[in-house]
């Protein structure tokens, strides 16, 4: 895949052209594969390119009040070339570009840096100085600079709009089953295995820490069925996400126990998918009461994975 970034001038734009979907594609939901799909019935020569932020608007025009994000950026370059995209530009959203004019902005990244024949964009997409650009803006830009636009409707699941906050809102709620649906697959952390306290293996079951970006949208606290991806294979695992009650945690964690599993993971890079929400965090009396409850939780796991896989 290549990456374009920073000035477009120097980007080597295709000369056959481009067909471009823009937009912050966070999560890459079924919302956001709708728009990228509208590409497919284009021109064959024309190469596709997702354009995408490295930070999300928000964080400039509201730094208050910027949502947690659904993917890192890393995360999103392998959803983009699960989808067949052949190149991304991603745009670094500063007071330059917000200070930008609409024209000015199609013309330096779309007609100059992507000599763009195609480009896609959802309903309501605003751009330009004060967001003063609409799609149809957008439309008129397009006749007058030699490319044709695509607006696409939401997409809905069961009535309701597929949207980043929705999916946020549904994680929030420890509902992972519906953020998995509007997804289009289960919801994930990526991080790196840490040391931890030991205790799980003290009660004789081993698990892995694991430390993700602060920036990812977390689930609600509690325990979850999960698979863990390791070296491309996946394992089923059991999750809790929390502070460890029962033995005075304080600060929240993810430690996952990968049933019949027991190889050293320290230091190693995971996916946690999460399938289904077993129960909330709580404390117990004692070790041996959360011991058992562990082992109740671990039947509730795997039966919530054989479903999910048959």
């Amino acid at each position: 895949m290549i990456i374009y970034q920073g000035n477009p001038a120097g980007w080597d734009a295709p000369e056959n052209g481009t067909a471009v979907a823009i937009g912050v594609f966070d999560g890459m939901h079924l919302g956001h594969r709708r728009v990228l799909e509208s590409m497919g019935d284009v021109d064959p020569d024309l190469v596709r390119v997702a354009m995408t932020f490295g930070t999300h608007p928000a964080s400039l025009l509201s730094p208050d009040g910027a949502p947690p994000r659904l993917s890192t950026l890393k995360r999103r370059f392998d959803l983009f070339e699960d989808a067949g995209i052949e190149r991304v530009a991603v745009l670094g959203f500063d007071e330059g570009m917000r200070a930008m004019a609409a024209e000015d902005f199609v013309l330096q990244f779309l007609v100059e840096g992507l000599n763009a024949h195609f480009v896609v964009v959802g309903v309501g997409f605003r751009f330009g100085r004060g967001a003063v650009g609409t799609t149809e803006t957008l439309s008129k830009l397009g006749q007058r600079h030699g490319f044709q636009v695509e607006v696409v409707d939401i997409a809905c699941d069961d009535g309701r709009e597929i949207r980043s906050t929705a999916i946020r809102e549904a994680l929030h709620d420890g509902d992972v089953v519906r953020a998995a649906a509007m997804l289009g697959r289960p919801y994930d952390l990526e991080g790196i295995v840490v040391p931890g306290d030991g205790r799980g293996r003290e009660i004789g079951i081993p698990t892995a820490n694991v430390s993700f970006p602060a920036m990812l949208t977390i689930p609600r606290r509690g325990v979850y069925a999960v698979t863990a991806v390791i070296d491309g294979v996946s394992h089923p695992a059991v999750a809790n996400l929390g502070t460890r009650p029962t033995f005075g945690g304080e600060d929240e964690v993810l430690e996952i126990h990968i049933l019949e599993f027991d190889r050293d993971l320290y230091g190693k890079h995971l996916s946690v998918e999460f399938i289904g929400r077993i129960r909330d965090e709580r404390r117990f009396d004692s070790a041996d009461d959360l011991l058992l409850q562990i082992h109740a939780d671990i039947m509730s796991a795997i039966e919530m994975l054989a479903e999910h896989t048959s």
